[in-house]
């Protein structure tokens, strides 16, 4: 089966405008990130999805095969259908553009995920917390997940909700739902063509979509989280590692 990673590279953020293309380290941030990519077992192809010239032009300075989409797409995975719609690939690998640090080797568990389970829809990554703090943060999140390894939920809230603790129990039994998704390339086709659906718009979370609309998302724990750089200073973080 073929894999195919996509990497949804818009440049208009809105915490921090052309982070795609910070080149502080001596290359461009989604340059970080297609690197990494390419060094995944499982991917037959990476492929860069945006929506500006500047970021085409900035691809096409390092090699990057990229695809231009359209500017209306709300999010990464509108992007990343348009871009697949026409090329041959199986199983879609959506990995987000401001993740430089991602391990390869998550990329293929979430690849793996699909290629080992045939009647799964899509997959995903998830892994344990460090705090209760993080826990009961509604921008970490949490995800539900049974002793087979599908997903039953993904909230902003903790769950599960732990009674005797009045919330957060012990922090070892709540899964951190990581942003990577694998998903089949027909299943991705339909799901973007269908109506949001009330979890979706009450958590803000678009995989409840395909739980809603009763398809299969299997899940896999892996050892730790891979931050993404959502700001200058996360960016700035992110430089000064390099540099050492």
């Amino acid at each position: 089966m073929k894999v195919v990673i996509v990497i949804p590279a818009r440049y208009g953020s809105s915490r921090f405008r052309g982070k795609v293309l910070a080149n502080e380290t001596g290359k461009f941030l989604i340059q970080h990130t297609y690197e990494r990519a390419l060094c995944a077992k499982t991917a037959d192809k990476v492929l860069i999805a945006t929506d500006s010239d500047k970021v085409m032009e900035a691809c096409e300075s390092f090699g990057a095969d990229s695809v231009m989409t359209s500017e209306a797409h709300k999010c990464g995975t509108d992007r990343i259908a348009e871009a697949v719609s026409n090329i041959e690939a199986d199983i879609i690998v959506n990995l987000q553009a401001d993740e430089p640090d991602i391990e390869p080797e998550n990329i293929d568990i979430v690849a793996k995920l699909l290629l080992d389970n045939p009647s799964a829809d899509m997959a995903t990554l998830v892994t344990g917390f460090d705090s209760v703090e993080q826990v009961a943060n509604p921008n970490v999140v949490k995800a539900v997940v049974d002793g087979n390894g599908r997903a039953l939920y993904f909230s902003r809230s903790p769950i599960p909700y732990n009674r005797d603790a009045g919330g957060v129990g012990d922090i070892s039994g709540y899964l951190r739902h990581l942003g990577i998704y694998a998903y089949r390339k027909d299943f991705l086709l339909e799901i973007t063509q269908r109506q949001q659906t009330a979890w979706e718009i009450s958590e803000k979370l678009e995989q409840l979509r395909a739980l809603e609309y009763g398809y299969t998302i299997m899940a896999a724990k892996v050892a730790q989280a891979c931050e993404g750089i959502d700001t200058p200073e996360q960016y700035a973080a992110f430089v000064e590692r390099i540099n050492k």
